[in-house]
């Protein structure tokens, strides 16, 4: 009895059945490897903006290709902003403010090629601009500099990402943000984690709706693709069958009467000569011949596949 049990419940070749949460569990840490992880630093460039919208088919050309870089100047201003920021507020002196800034500025502009890489960087970047430029009485774990860099890149990243890489990233900082609080925040006024920790998932969430709504664009876009060339299709077919069933009704109709005609004219002379009746068999013969190349060619005609 118990060997039968044993038998019912083992799986088929031996192997242990994994629990649905241990499965989960796998699922997550193989989506997390393969975000961010898995060619973390590979270069993906940032690609140029389409300029085929309504707004920019009306501008002038010279225009419209300087507006295709628009993308790239955005993430340019965004990296000077977090430079200013981090040059007004990180403290700790004009050296360390300046150091901190550029590694903002180059963190920022990172994105335009390892966007992945970029976060990375960010995350080290931000223990780096507290030892610096903290005067360890508030903004811990992240200064102002180091709050606008990460939050700018996180948005960066998850527009050129997934919306799963984007809780990743957020779930890491997280990690990160309350690590620092609770081993390295307790000589420290005030602490922002959760306060950054709000705002990015705000931001986040923005861009997990442009990203479902992109989507979802693009899905109603190809459908309509599809839709037009079936229509396209079915039309062309129709007027191929109009054809076909107009030449069936015309031509095929009068070669019929001729191949008949043909064949009875010889019956109804009397005593006619061999060589009537050969004329008539060729003119019945031809008439055949040409009902049968009529009929292939209605065939093709009426056919779906139009190399045919």
């Amino acid at each position: 009895m118990t060997e039968t049990t044993q038998t019912q419940t083992t799986p088929p070749g031996g192997a242990r059945q994994r629990s649905p949460e241990f499965q989960l569990a796998m699922d997550a840490s193989r989506g997390l490897r393969q975000d961010l992880f898995h060619d973390a630093f590979a270069v993906r460039p940032l690609p140029r903006m389409r300029v085929d919208g309504r707004l920019t088919r009306r501008l002038p050309p010279r225009l419209r290709e300087q507006a295709a870089w628009t993308p790239h100047i955005v993430v340019g201003l965004a990296g000077l902003v977090a430079l200013l920021i981090s040059l007004a507020g990180n403290g700790g002196g004009d050296l360390p403010q300046l150091l901190t800034g550029l590694l903002a500025l180059g963190t920022i502009l990172l994105t335009l090629l390892r966007p992945v890489g970029a976060f990375w960087v960010s995350l080290a970047v931000t223990p780096v601009t507290a030892l610096f430029g903290n005067d360890w009485g508030s903004d811990w774990p992240w200064l102002p500099g180091a709050f606008a860099t990460q939050l700018i890149v996180l948005t960066i990243v998850a527009l050129r990402t997934r919306p799963r890489t984007a809780a990743w990233m957020w779930a890491l900082t997280a990690a990160y943000g309350l690590f620092a609080e609770v081993f390295f925040g307790g000589s420290h006024y005030y602490t922002n984690t959760m306060p950054f920790l709000f705002v990015s998932a705000l931001a986040l969430l923005v861009v997990t709706v442009w990203h479902v709504r992109h989507d979802a664009a693009q899905k109603v876009t190809a459908q309509e693709t599809v839709t037009a060339h079936e229509r396209s299709k079915r039309t062309l077919l129709e007027e191929r069958t109009t054809i076909a069933r107009e030449l069936h009704d015309v031509v095929a109709h009068h070669m019929s009467v001729v191949a008949i005609q043909a064949e009875a004219a010889p019956y109804r002379v009397e005593n006619p000569p061999p060589e009537l009746e050969y004329a008539f068999a060729v003119i019945r013969e031809n008439a055949v011949i040409a009902l049968s190349e009529l009929r292939r060619v209605l065939g093709v005609v009426r056919a779906e596949d139009y190399e045919a």
